[in-house]
C-alpha cells in the first residue's frame, strides 16, 4: 500500500505542477493578484507530495520489498542499510525521482523564502519551475516508473552495482543533483524576469543566493565524485575527461561565469545580456548532461540508462526548454538595455574577460565531448577525444584566468588603475616567482608543474591581498583593522576564500607532476620502494563482508625503517552481481598520499599491484572545500541582500510621489 501511495503522490504532484504552470502565468498576464498568489501554496503542496513519493520508494528499499521491480534490480537483503538508502538513487528510475525531488524542493524553497519578491516575478519563477517539474514528472510516469510491481516477487534481489556500494556515492549524487537541478531555479529566475520584464539590480540580488546554492552544491558534488573515482576505481586518477565528467564540468564553468556576471549586474546594473544568457546556458548544459547519461549514447561508469526511447523523451525536453528560453530571450531583448558604463580597465572589465575565458573553456569542453558523438551519428566513424585534446585546449585558457583572478578582485569598479593594482599585488607576484624558482631547483621539472605551483601560490596570496589592504591600508592600527573587519561584508571574505580555494586545488594539481608510480607483481613478504617509502606486503587475507567476499592485501608503509601507516587494499567479489571491484588502500602522510590497489590473486600466490606516491594530492579536494566555504560565507551575507531590497522598495514608493 505504501508503494501505491508513492505512485499516486507522483500523479497528484504532476496535476499540481500543471496547475502551477498555467494559472500564475495567466495571473501575471491579467494582473490578477489572486491567481498569482496561487503559485506559492501549490508549489509547497507539490513539494510535499514528491517528498512523500520519495520516502515511499526509500521505504521499499529499506524493507527489501522484492515485489517492486526497482528494488529487485538494485537491492539485496544482505546489503548494508546505508547502501539500501543510497541505492534508491543508484539507478535510473530512482535517480530521476531524486531529480524531481530536488526540483520540487527548490520550488518550495522559493515559495517560502522569497516573499519579498514582487508578486509577478515570484509567480513567473514558480510557474517556469512548474513547467520543468511537469516535464520530468511526465518522463518518470510514462517511461521510468520506479513503483512498477512484479506479479511474483523473487526471494532475493540482484544487488546494487558494486561500484556504487561506497560511502562516497551516498554523498556525491545528492550534491551533484542539488547543483544540476539547482541551476533550474536560476533558469526559472531568468525566464520569469523575461516574462514579467523585471531585469534589474534587484532581480540580480534576489537571484544570486540561488545561483550560489547551486554553485556550492555543484562544486562539492564534482569534488566528491572525483575523490570517489580516485579511491574506488583503482587506477589512481581523479579526472579522466570522461564525457559524463565533462557533462558536470560544463555547467560548473557556466555557473561560475553566471555568478560573477550577476555580481556586476547587482552592483552596477550592467551585463544584463550576459547574466540572462548565462542563466539559460547553465541549465541547458545540465539538461545536455542528463541526456548524455540517460540516452544510451555513452558507455560510461557514470551512465544510468541505455534506452533510446527515454533518450528521445529527454531530447524533446531539452529542445522545448532550450529552444523556448532562447526564443523568449530574443523576444524580450529590447528590455536588456545597457546599464552602468565602465572603462575596459575596471572590475567590470575584468569580469567580462573572466566570462569570455570561462565560456570559451566551456565551449572547448563541449566540442571535445560532443564531436565524437556527432561524427559517429553522421558518418559511423568512431573516434575518441581524450586528455591530450583537453589539456591542449583547456590549459591555455585556464592560465590567463588564474592570472586575472587577483587583478580583477583588486581593481576598482567603473575605472581601475592597472599599474597601481600590479603594485598592490607585487608581494603575491614575488611569492609566485619564488616558488617557481624553488620548485625548479628542488624538483627540476616538469616545467608545467613548476609554473603551475607558482601560479597557484600567486592566486592564493593575491586572493587575500585586497582584503588585507581594506583592513590594514593607510597604516591602520590593529584596533582600526578590527573595526574595519566588523564593517566588511561577509561576501568580501567569501570571494577571497573561494578564489584562494581554487588556487589550493591548482597547487594540488601541480604536484601531480612530482609523484611516483610502480606497477609490479608482489609476493607476500616482498618490499617495493615508491616515492622514498618502503611498502611491504605482509599478508593476503580472505575476509567476508555483508554481501561480498574479499582478498585484503595488508601492507605496511615505512620511511627510513619507521612504520608510518598500515594500508589494506582489497579486491571484492559480489556474488549476487557476479562482479568484482577494487578497494584502494590509502595512507595520508602530511598532505600527500601513498596509494595502492591490487588485482585478483594469481596462481603463484602473488598479486599484481599498482602503487603511487602522490605529494600534496589532498589539496585538490581541500581546495574544493575551501571554495564551498567561501560560497557559504557569501550566502550568509543576508544583511546586504535585505538592505538592497529595502532601498529598492523605498525608491519604488518615492517615484509616484515625485511624479505627482
Amino acid at each position: 500500500m505504501i508503494v501505491e501511495t508513492g505512485h499516486y503522490a507522483l500523479v497528484l504532484a504532476l496535476a499540481l505542477a500543471l496547475i502551477n504552470a498555467f494559472v500564475p502565468l495567466w495571473g501575471v498576464y491579467s494582473r490578477d493578484q489572486r491567481l498569482m498568489a496561487v503559485a506559492p501554496s501549490v508549489a509547497l503542496m507539490q513539494c510535499g507530495l514528491v517528498i512523500l513519493s520519495y520516502c515511499a520508494l526509500t521505504y521499499a528499499h529499506v524493507v527489501s520489498d522484492f515485489s517492486v521491480v526497482n528494488v529487485v534490480e538494485n537491492s539485496h537483503s544482505a546489503k548494508p542499510l546505508l547502501y539500501k538508502i543510497s541505492g534508491v538513487w543508484g539507478n535510473h528510475e530512482g535517480s530521476m525521482l531524486l531529480w524531481v525531488l530536488v526540483l520540487a524542493i527548490f520550488g518550495g524553497a522559493v515559495a517560502l523564502f522569497s516573499r519579498a519578491m514582487p508578486a509577478d516575478l515570484r509567480a513567473s519563477v514558480l510557474a517556469v519551475q512548474a513547467w520543468i517539474g511537469s516535464a520530468f514528472l511526465l518522463f518518470i510516469l510514462l517511461t521510468s516508473n520506479p513503483f512498477a510491481r512484479l506479479a511474483r516477487a523473487p526471494m532475493e534481489g540482484n544487488d546494487l552495482n558494486p561500484l556504487l556500494q561506497d560511502p562516497g556515492l551516498a554523498i556525491h549524487p545528492p550534491l551533484l543533483y542539488f547543483g544540476y537541478v539547482g541551476l533550474s531555479i536560476t533558469f526559472s529566475f531568468a525566464a520569469g524576469a523575461l516574462i514579467c520584464g523585471r531585469i534589474d539590480a534587484l532581480w540580480a540580488r534576489t537571484a544570486r543566493p540561488w545561483i550560489l546554492v547551486a554553485w556550492i552544491a555543484l562544486t562539492l558534488g564534482i569534488a566528491m565524485g572525483s575523490y570517489w573515482a580516485y579511491y574506488t576505481l583503482g587506477w589512481g586518477g581523479f579526472w579522466f575527461w570522461d564525457p559524463v565528467e565533462n557533462a558536470s564540468l560544463m555547467p560548473w564553468l557556466a555557473a561560475t561565469a553566471l555568478l560573477h556576471s550577476a555580481a556586476v549586474m547587482e552592483k552596477r546594473d550592467a551585463l544584463k545580456i550576459w547574466t540572462i544568457f548565462l542563466a539559460i546556458l547553465s541549465f541547458s548544459l545540465a539538461l545536455i548532461g542528463t541526456f548524455l547519461v540517460r540516452s544510451g549514447v555513452l558507455t560510461s561508469v557514470h551512465a544510468f540508462a541505455s534506452d533510446p526511447a527515454r533518450g528521445i523523451f529527454i531530447l524533446l525536453i531539452l529542445v522545448l526548454f532550450i529552444g523556448g528560453s532562447l526564443a523568449l530571450f530574443a523576444w524580450r531583448a529590447s528590455l536588456l538595455k545597457q546599464g552602468g558604463l565602465f572603462a575596459p580597465v575596471s572590475r567590470e572589465g575584468a569580469l567580462v574577460l573572466n566570462n569570455l575565458l570561462l565560456t570559451t573553456a566551456c565551449a572547448t569542453v563541449f566540442v571535445g565531448t560532443l564531436y565524437p558523438l556527432a561524427l559517429e551519428a553522421l558518418t559511423g566513424e568512431k573516434i575518441s577525444v581524450g586528455a591530450p585534446f583537453f589539456n591542449a585546449t583547456f590549459i591555455p585558457l585556464a592560465i590567463p584566468l588564474f592570472l586575472l583572478i587577483p587583478f580583477g578582485q583588486s581593481l576598482a569598479w567603473k575605472r581601475g588603475d592597472l599599474l597601481g593594482t600590479a603594485q598592490r599585488l607585487a608581494f603575491a607576484i614575488f611569492c609566485g616567482l619564488g616558488v617557481m624558482l624553488l620548485a625548479a631547483l628542488w624538483q627540476g621539472g616538469p616545467a608545467l608543474s613548476v609554473f603551475t605551483a607558482g601560479l597557484a601560490l600567486y592566486t592564493i596570496i593575491g586572493s587575500f591581498t585586497d582584503l588585507a589592504l581594506r583592513l590594514y591600508g593607510r597604516g591602520a592600527s590593529l584596533q582600526e583593522a578590527l573595526d574595519r573587519l566588523r564593517g566588511l561584508p561577509r561576501s568580501a571574505f567569501g570571494t577571497a576564500f573561494a578564489h584562494a580555494g581554487l588556487g589550493v586545488t591548482l597547487l594540488g594539481l601541480a604536484a601531480t607532476g612530482w609523484g611516483s608510480e610502480r606497477i609490479v607483481h608482489m609476493q607476500v613478504g616482498e618490499t617495493i620502494n615508491v616515492g622514498g617509502y618502503d611498502l611491504t606486503l605482509n599478508a593476503l587475507e580472505p575476509r567476508q563482508g555483508p554481501n561480498y567476499t574479499e582478498i585484503v592485501g595488508r601492507t605496511s608503509v615505512r620511511l627510513g625503517g619507521v612504520e608510518r601507516a598500515v594500508i589494506e587494499p582489497s579486491q571484492r567479489f559480489f556474488p549476487a552481481r557476479r562482479s568484482s571491484r577494487a578497494e584502494a588502500g590509502i595512507a595520508t602522510i602530511g598532505l600527500g598520499q601513498i596509494y595502492m590497489s591490487i588485482a585478483e590473486q594469481s596462481p603463484d600466490g602473488g598479486v599484481n599491484v599498482r602503487m603511487f606516491w602522490k605529494p600534496l594530492v589532498t589539496l585538490i579536494w581541500i581546495g574544493a572545500l575551501i571554495m564551498g566555504f567561501g560560497g557559504l560565507l557569501s550566502l550568509s551575507d543576508r544583511r546586504l541582500r535585505l538592505g538592497l531590497a529595502r532601498r529598492a522598495a523605498i525608491n519604488r514608493q518615492a517615484l509616484p510621489q515625485a511624479a505627482e
